[in-house]
């Protein structure tokens, strides 16, 4: 295609002396605003919002463009050029003696109209066909276009030729591109930094769920792509995303805008160009679409235009980013100065004053049906307030101003030989002869201030820094729209630095102070997950609690936290807190029965040795072995004792004597009952004629005692030297407390301590057992078999529910054996002595026992 345009275009664009035949193809397009100078600087703006399209009849040749609709701000744009120009050509510091001209053409906001100009301005408007030319482009430089579409027709045109193009207003990212657009320069930043200073804000005021309308063209969908790319990775979803062009047809506007007024989102991202966001509105006025944020990119955000009051009731609070406005010096009264008189046959300055005014400036002529009145030229814009004359946000004009000052600043460095690289044939100096890729290079190294002060360099991309203001529309007092800076952005700065809010009240959609929520699903309050449902978007989630054990401590977590292993999730499972440490402790009531169990023991087997004492002369407890029943009662009360040892909470000296007390005292008694026994039997054969009491007896009860109960002593010294017991916090058994217990430390020496106890309780019941026949005044026997049977079948079923009891009850399980093993010991084998002495103390004689000792004998 562009080896066709060649072909089509001046035969020969660049040449220093070769002269070709060439001519003309077609009419010739001429400049709205022209005027010559030295150097002639091309300008492209979108005068005209519309163009009449005929269709081709393909029998005669089609008619040319026909452009309508003025736009003022665009018209301004084109003025500020021109002043720009002036401003140079009167400074004796930049190119002295050399004045600068310029040639503005109109691209009527279309890419066909953009082609068109592209073409006029490279190759110039020679009207003779017949005569040979040659020489240079018709410009050395170009600025424009306003749109990014428009802008990258004109780039791909005059970058095969190295013409600099500089756009005032074109942001789309892929202009950055060198290889596709290597001669492109701009003095407003790259959509790439709009688009994700776009997503933070949105990110910024918790906007997860938001729809999106944009141009379909260049400008709206790469800048759109990017704005969808970071807002998704930063957590925001799109709910739906339109593209419209305004010339699309009313139907289908009216359905981008059901679309927008079906949604469930509060927050519109609109990335339109000026003349989508017209056609938008007036389809949103039309359906009364009202309540939504709007977000917008700096085409239309500071449009002053559409800041009027049926507009204003749509788009009252709305938000986006614009570049820094400026101050330029002089530039209102020059706006103000515009008249038709300053070139009475120009008819763009005609249809301006006529549209202005709404008059028809020649009297000669029948009105247009649009004009009742007519007008002389002379009428003062000072009296009118239009996008024209309104220049209390200069942004984009200031860009223009921008632009033209770096092309005298590149025409300045050129002619003085900066930088010669590209400049054939000693050309370099001689303005006549100066090529555009000399511009070019000069243009891509420039560096200086503007008279406002703002500093002005181009990157290897050909783009400015990117600095936004964060406007906002606000109503002042006397109920005019104002745009008011609430923020920055800087894209040069640190990530986290980037975007700052400024210390101002923002007003919000319908001019209301409170911050709009828009969210797919509400927020999941800690405690709870967010759970995707499947089938949407991730910003669209159910709300589930987290498990016992686990926690959420923020709003919106996406998983929950499992609590370290001695922490557990509270009741709203928001927080990890300590887990309930449990324990049989002496203020519960299953401590305090258990105590008053054990005190009672004792202070029943107290009595009993009491009784014991104050009868110890009587016969019943002399035949009793005073000596073996009083140790007997002793070992009993501190088996009572040690059960108090378990209560409590655990600590190293506590477990250690809790099981080694129990195992000792429990020998001891064992010890003292089986030495019982063997007395028993011993005094039984005694009273057979023939046979007497060993004299050694009461020696051989002692060290039976001694010795069964040294060798119990023996294996807890061992448990305790080589594995003692030791506290130990039980999270295993619980999943929300910690059982504190006693750990063993060896199992063997527990079951070994605990299995010698049973092997003399089995001693005990098998001698007891085999003497259960005596004579009625030796019942002891009777008694002990009966204490030893209630003592193994406690021990035998406290052996399955120790092992199967669940924290604390496994401790309560061992106590309640070891009172009950106390109580069959104290009750059988004290209780019918006691029951004689105090009851029946008629039988505690010594002839009545011997006297039924001898009638059972025979």
């Amino acid at each position: 295609m562009m080896l066709i345009l060649g072909l089509l275009l001046h035969c020969s664009i660049e040449t220093t002396g070769e002269k070709v035949n060439c001519s003309m193809i077609g009419k010739p397009e001429y400049p709205l605003l022209s005027n010559d100078g030295d150097i002639v600087i091309g300008g492209a703006f979108s005068i005209h919002n519309k163009i009449n399209l005929e269709i081709p009849s393909f029998t005669e040749k089609p008619h040319r463009l026909m452009c309508t609709s003025l736009n003022l701000r665009e018209f301004r744009f084109a003025q500020t050029m021109i002043f720009a120009i002036k401003e140079i050509n009167n400074m004796s510091s930049l190119l002295p003696n050399i004045s600068i001209g310029y040639k503005i053409f109109d691209s009527c906001g279309s890419t066909l109209a953009s082609m068109r100009s592209s073409m006029s301005l490279i190759n110039g408007q020679e009207v003779t066909a017949e005569q040979t030319c040659f020489g240079k482009t018709a410009v050395n430089v170009i600025i424009g276009e306003s749109e990014s579409s428009s802008t990258i027709v004109l780039s791909r045109a005059t970058g095969p030729f190295r013409i600099p193009v500089i756009s005032h207003f074109a942001t789309c990212a892929c202009l950055s591109n060198r290889k596709q657009f290597p001669s492109f320069f701009r003095t407003i930043p790259s959509d790439h930094y709009q688009s994700r200073a776009l997503a933070q804000l949105v990110k910024h005021f918790g906007w997860t769920w938001v729809g999106s309308v944009r141009s379909d063209n260049d400008y709206g969908n790469n800048g759109m792509a990017t704005f969808v790319e970071v807002a998704e990775r930063e957590g925001v979803c799109i709910e739906y995303s339109e593209a419209i062009l305004r010339t699309n047809s009313k139907e289908k506007i009216a359905k981008v805008v059901e679309v927008i007024k079906s949604g469930t989102t509060k927050v519109l991202v609109a990335f339109l160009a000026q003349g989508e966001m017209d056609v938008l509105l007036e389809e949103i006025i039309k359906q009364n679409v009202t309540g939504l944020q709007w977000v917008g990119s700096e085409s239309w955000i500071t449009a002053r235009y559409l800041a009027t009051e049926r507009v204003s009731k749509i788009l009252a609070g709305a938000l986006g980013f614009t570049i820094s406005k400026s101050k330029i010096s002089g530039l209102k009264q020059f706006l103000l100065n515009v008249k038709p008189s300053q070139d009475p046959s120009n008819t763009l300055l005609r249809e301006f004053w006529e549209m202005t005014f709404d008059c028809h400036l020649s009297p000669t002529i029948s009105p247009q049906t649009e004009y009742d009145k007519y007008c002389n030229g002379s009428e003062n814009l000072s009296n009118v307030s239009n996008a024209f004359t309104d220049v209390s946000e200069l942004r984009i004009s200031n860009n223009v101003y921008k632009a033209v000052y770096a092309i005298a600043h590149a025409l300045h460095d050129t002619l003085a030989c900066k930088s010669s690289n590209g400049a054939p044939n000693n050309t370099c100096g001689k303005k006549d002869l100066m090529l555009s890729r000399q511009v070019l290079q000069s243009l891509q190294n420039v560096n200086f201030t503007i008279p406002s002060g703002e500093r002005i360099y181009f990157d290897k991309n050909g783009d400015p820094t990117a600095r936004y203001e964060l406007v906002n529309w606000q109503k002042s007092e006397a109920g005019e729209t104002s745009f008011i800076t609430v923020g920055h952005y800087d894209a040069s700065g640190p990530k986290e630095q980037q975007f700052l809010m400024n210390s101002v009240d923002i007003v919000w959609a319908g001019d209301s102070q409170m911050k709009p929520r828009s969210v797919c699903s509400e927020s999941c309050q800690p405690g709870f997950r967010q759970a995707v449902i499947k089938g949407r978007p991730i910003c669209c989630f159910e709300c589930v609690r987290c498990p016992s054990g686990e926690i959420s401590n923020s709003t919106d977590s996406a998983e929950c936290i499992k609590c370290p292993l001695e922490f557990w999730s509270n009741e709203n499972q928001s927080i990890c807190v300590l887990k309930k440490v449990e324990f049989l402790s002496f203020e519960e009531n299953m401590g305090i029965l258990l105590t008053a169990f054990s005190l009672t023991g004792v202070s029943l087997t107290i009595a009993v040795a009491i009784v014991f004492y104050h009868f110890m002369d009587t016969p019943l407890v002399k035949a009793s072995n005073t000596e073996l029943s009083f140790l007997l009662l002793f070992s009993l009360t501190l088996c009572f004792l040690c059960s108090l040892t378990f209560i409590g909470r655990p600590t190293e000296w506590s477990c250690m004597l809790r099981h080694t007390a129990f195992g000792i005292t429990f020998a001891l008694c064992m010890s003292c009952v089986l030495a019982r026994t063997i007395a028993v039997v011993m005094a039984f054969r005694a009273t057979v004629p023939g046979t007497s009491v060993p004299p050694c007896s009461l020696p051989l009860q002692r060290t039976s005692v001694f010795c069964c109960t040294l060798f119990q002593i023996i294996i807890c010294i061992l448990w305790l030297v080589l594995a003692p017991p030791k506290p130990y916090n039980n999270i295993a058994h619980s999943a929300d407390k910690i059982i504190l217990e006693c750990d063993l430390g060896s199992t063997v020496g527990f079951w070994a301590v605990l299995g010698y106890i049973g092997l003399l309780a089995v001693w005990c019941f098998i001698l007891a057992f085999l003497a259960r026949k005596l004579p009625d005044n030796f019942n002891e026997a009777k008694f002990i078999t009966f204490s030893m049977l209630i003592f193994c079948a406690v021990w035998i079923t406290f052996i399955p529910a120790y092992v199967s009891s669940p924290g604390k009850f496994t401790v309560a399980v061992e106590i309640f054996a070891i009172l009950a093993s106390s109580f069959g010991l104290l009750f059988c084998i004290f209780t019918p002595k006691c029951y004689i002495i105090i009851l029946k103390p008629e039988k505690n004689t010594k002839k009545h026992m011997m006297g039924k000792g001898h009638a059972k004998s025979h």
